[in-house]
């Protein structure tokens, strides 16, 4: 039954054994004519400046508002004509196999032989940008960021006009939030700022002590890390309290003199007698906030001495294990997995940007901007798409995004938190950038993380609780045949482009589970409610559980 509490912040088990613990404590040229290659291959790699990732505030409600989707002038990178010898340059053998065989693949007339090539420089194309993925913890030259980037390899295989697109796209994160190219992204692992992505995990043998203390210390730092984000998140809620608090005291103290009394001020108005019974709720918030701060502070210290105590132990055993220094490579193949699961079996795993494929057009493409206003109408339909409970408080954790240059049609869900802090640590998703359908995209993606999240949340009981059980036993009572959570994504789906617009497309038992599990906003509930007695009935049943609480 422990693990039905997986979000409640008990201490992980075999951390409270091992320290004796009660686990129950709180350019110019045509791309029809091929560039004219020429020899370009020298070493040279610069050095490189260490980047942070933003913390996980636990009391933003919502994304930014995008000021700025595209930058007003194009730069002109896309117009150097050695672009190409730079973005290959300092790779060695395999950038020249690349080479070769793109020359082949470009200049071949027979099918068969257009098509043996074109596989050839898949396989050749991956080994070369790993080259590049090793070398992004330093500074990249702009040609090899924007090939690792956009897979732009040469600025002529796109038309003028989207070549002026790509340049006018946003390079830096301004806004400082959690959706990363794959430059950035292998900056964060390559610096050690974010942990690998979650691959499966080699079973240790039980006699290796030091390698199970390494991990058990990783699970007990992950636990200091949500202390510390829980802390974080009390404390504001508590600053905002005693502003609020404030307001109101000021309120109390407005007087103006009798008329007929220059040195006699008038009795409280009625505003004035109201604003002290908020006071009383508000003394009654503070007090409550106060005591949970007291609490978090001393889990925080508990975890803090957890991770002492672990250290010291990882020292005796003979020091802690060294840093892979293989970070990235272990990524990239992560990445490589993510990709053609964007892609799928029957989707075109060609790499390259080219005009021949990309059809997106600006509004279509996931670059960072248009992804985050996608994520933002997500979540003004499904508010609380990316909340997680942890200790009765429903927290907004926006999950890490990654933007995979691919031609996928599908997002999906790696990871739905980190696997040493599940409480308030960041999920992992990856959106391909030249879909179809980019909302579409962005909508499987969140789906897939919806469900994995639920489903971690329920453990064991997942086929049987929750949004994952009910909508378990709706699939399995109904003898349908395949993956259940496919299934829920593509129901998802159309929960969102369909059934948010009065349009009646579900299973009536699919709709009044995602009506109660994956509520609307008040904003489309209201709407909907008056446009079909379908939607009424829904309502009526909230307002009933409403009142029927605590009974």
């Amino acid at each position: 039954m422990a693990e039905k509490n997986i979000f409640q912040g008990e201490m992980d088990p075999e951390i409270a054994a091992l320290l004796g613990t009660a686990v129950d404590r709180s350019p110019g040229e045509n791309a029809a004519n091929p560039p004219n290659f020429a020899s370009i291959f020298d070493e040279q790699i610069e050095p490189g400046e260490e980047t942070d990732t933003q913390a996980v505030n636990l009391n933003t409600e919502r994304f930014p508002e995008i000021t700025k989707h595209l930058e007003p002038v194009p730069h002109n990178i896309f117009n150097d004509p050695n672009y190409y010898k730079t973005a290959l340059s300092g790779e060695g053998d395999i950038a020249k196999r690349v080479h070769t065989i793109l020359q082949k693949y470009l200049n071949a007339k027979d099918p068969k032989d257009r098509s043996v090539y074109r596989q050839q420089f898949i396989t050749a194309y991956w080994d070369f940008l790993l080259g590049i993925a090793k070398k992004a913890p330093g500074r990249l030259s702009n040609p090899k960021k924007y090939l690792l980037r956009f897979n732009l390899l040469h600025p002529t295989f796109v038309d003028a006009e989207t070549r002026t697109f790509f340049a006018k796209i946003v390079v830096d994160n301004e806004l400082n939030l959690p959706v990363y190219y794959l430059d950035e992204w292998f900056k964060l692992i390559g610096t050690g700022i974010l942990r690998n992505s979650t691959t499966d995990e080699v079973r240790i043998a039980k006699n290796n002590n030091q390698i199970r203390l390494q991990q058990l210390l990783e699970k007990a730092m992950g636990k200091l890390d949500g202390s510390r984000s829980l802390l974080r998140a009390k404390d504001e809620e508590r600053r905002a309290l005693e502003t609020t608090m404030q307001d109101r005291v000021n309120i109390i103290f407005e007087h103006f003199p009798l008329d007929g009394f220059n040195d006699i001020h008038s009795c409280y108005t009625d505003t004035q007698k109201r604003v002290f019974g908020e006071i009383q709720e508000l003394m009654k918030s503070l007090l409550r906030t106060d005591h949970e701060l007291d609490l978090f502070l001393k889990d925080y210290h508990q975890a803090e001495a957890d991770v002492r105590t672990l250290r010291d132990k990882v020292e005796e055993e003979g020091g802690a294990i060294a840093v892979d220094v293989r970070a990235v490579d272990t990524e990239f193949e992560t990445i490589r997995q993510m990709a053609k699961l964007t892609i799928g079996r029957q989707g075109n795993h060609f790499p390259l940007l080219n005009s021949e494929y990309f059809h997106c057009g600006p509004a279509g493409t996931g670059f960072r901007e248009n992804i985050i206003a996608q994520l933002t109408l997500i979540e003004s339909i499904d508010p609380e798409v990316f909340c997680r409970s942890y200790k009765n408080r429903l927290n907004r954790i926006a999950p890490y995004v990654v933007l995979i240059p691919s031609y996928g049609d599908l997002g999906i869900c790696w990871e739905p938190f980190d696997r040493f802090n599940r409480a308030t640590s960041r999920g992992r998703i990856a959106i391909p950038m030249y879909p179809k359908n980019l909302y579409i995209a962005v909508l499987s993606a969140v789906a897939d993380l919806r469900w994995q999240v639920a489903k971690e949340k329920a453990s064991y009981y997942w086929m049987e609780e929750g949004l994952t059980g009910n909508y378990y036993q709706w699939f399995t009572a109904r003898k349908l045949k395949g993956d259940v959570k496919e299934y829920f994504i593509q129901d998802y789906i159309v929960w969102m482009t369909k059934e948010a617009e009065a349009i009646q497309k579900l299973d009536k038992e699919v709709r009044g589970i995602f009506w109660r599990y994956m509520p609307f906003s008040k904003a489309i509930k209201d709407k909907l409610k008056n446009r079909s007695y379908v939607y009424q009935e829904l309502y009526q049943r909230d307002i009933n559980r409403s009142l029927s609480d605590g009974y």
